[in-house]
């Protein structure tokens, strides 16, 4: 694949970027905003009598957390609807019935939506609220060729979500991701009327998660985190002609950096505790601020080879995205992407804790990728490599590298350094086995 950083913006000029662009939803966070939840709402417009949908999934229900979220909009003189079948890893016929839901309660659908719980569940939020406020089904706004690439035009009912684990990101995001089950690839809606108009973080929401769960969704926070500190900086990208065509994922900037440096020193830090003592409410609080400021980064500044390899092995072996991402980043992320400027990695490494005292930028950066698996180990609940997550071997590597440079080039766009098919093909044989 030639690397072509014009591919930042279709239509675009030839001159660099010079405007970077933030766009986030309200945020409320501390232990007890929940209690806020009614107030938020109301802020956004929503009368005190209106009628709502609380979207979720069976074991936040029967852990007594949507009952939580319900009582207090109850008492502030909210009616609320219960949707929760959300799957853990939804399909697009997930969402479906989910619309299908909102569709058989009336045809303007509700008057505010509230998601409550992990990616899954605020991903089928996310889609439903926009697809019933524009009419039509999921594939409509999935791009060509998979779906029919229509744009979204309205963002409908204000929604305002609750995140219960500290990774993904969604709460913020202008993306929603779903299996598409007759062509076993993951798909996304990626537009800013997907994105939520508030979030509520309450870390009190998250003691309940167990470790391996709390350990896979901190992974995924600290790639966003990473990956957003180290692609390419906004302004050696190409401007678009029109700035409705700048993409979501559109390199990092000054403002994005703040907050990868304290994601990731807040991530590192903690994740041990959190995993090892969920009680620990301290440790769950500064795993959820880190898991925000790593989506406000990575989210804003894009992803980078990481998560672009991480589809193509979650596509074929459905795998936890947490785990995949886990597995890859010493790999990707450290490994190969450090080539491209050893001193940001040395960062990175201080970032992480290392003691970098007397150490060239790059031994920096290898010391980085041993503190990174050191962690891993550490937690005692991460695969040790792609072999051990999915049974992945070498006659996997070239489907996998392949299906990686042709399906996500919107990820591969701002890698700091530029991939081929053979290249990615040599990260996956060094991911197949991180420690032994």
């Amino acid at each position: 694949m030639s690397y072509e950083r014009s591919v930042s913006a279709s239509p675009h000029e030839l001159v660099s970027e010079s405007v970077w662009h933030v766009q986030l939803p309200e945020l409320r966070f501390g232990r007890g905003s929940v209690r806020e939840l009614g107030f938020q709402l109301a802020d956004l417009g929503v009368p005190a009598d209106a009628h709502g949908l609380l979207v979720t999934d069976g074991t936040l229900a029967d852990l007594g957390h949507a009952g939580r979220v319900t009582d207090h909009l109850e008492d502030d003189g909210f009616s609320v609807d219960v949707y929760d079948d959300c799957p853990r890893e939804p399909a697009v016929s997930d969402v479906d019935d989910c619309i299908e839901f909102v569709r058989e309660a009336g045809d303007g659908g509700y008057d505010f939506y509230v998601g409550l719980g992990g990616g899954s569940c605020m991903d089928v939020a996310k889609a439903t609220r926009a697809v019933v406020a524009n009419g039509g089904e999921v594939l409509d706004y999935i791009a060509e060729p998979t779906g029919e690439g229509e744009r979204l035009t309205e963002s409908g009912a204000p929604l305002v979500l609750l995140p219960t684990t500290a990774g993904t990101g969604s709460e913020i995001s202008p993306v929603a991701i779903f299996a598409v089950e007759e062509k076993n690839i993951k798909e996304g809606i990626s537009s800013n009327h997907v994105r939520a108009d508030a979030a509520v973080l309450d870390p009190t929401f998250t003691t309940t998660l167990p470790p391996e769960e709390t350990a896979k969704t901190a992974m995924d926070a600290l790639g966003h985190a990473i990956e957003g500190y180290t692609t390419h900086d906004y302004d050696s990208l190409l401007r678009p002609e029109d700035p409705a065509d700048r993409p979501v994922y559109a390199g990092r900037s000054p403002f994005t950096e703040m907050f990868s440096e304290e994601a990731i020193r807040l991530l590192s830090g903690n994740v041990r505790t959190a995993v090892h003592n969920g009680d620990d409410l301290d440790a769950r609080e500064n795993m959820l601020r880190g898991a925000l400021f790593g989506a406000i980064a990575g989210l804003t500044a894009g992803a980078t080879l990481c998560h672009a390899m991480a589809y193509p092995v979650g596509n074929r072996y459905h795998t936890n995205h947490g785990e995949t991402i886990a597995v890859l980043t010493p790999a990707s992320t450290i490994d190969y992407n450090s080539a491209s400027d050893p001193g940001r990695f040395a960062d990175v490494a201080e970032l992480f804790g290392v003691d970098t005292t007397g150490m060239t930028d790059r031994a920096a950066a290898d010391a980085l990728k041993e503190q990174y698996v050191q962690l891993q180990q550490d937690l005692n609940v991460l695969p040790s490599g792609l072999h051990e997550l999915a049974g992945v071997t070498e006659d996997d590597l070239d489907w996998l590298a392949e299906q990686t440079v042709s399906t996500q080039k919107r990820l591969l766009r701002t890698n700091p350094r530029p991939v081929t098919v053979d290249d990615v093909r040599e990260v996956f044989a060094d991911a197949l086995h991180n420690w032994e």
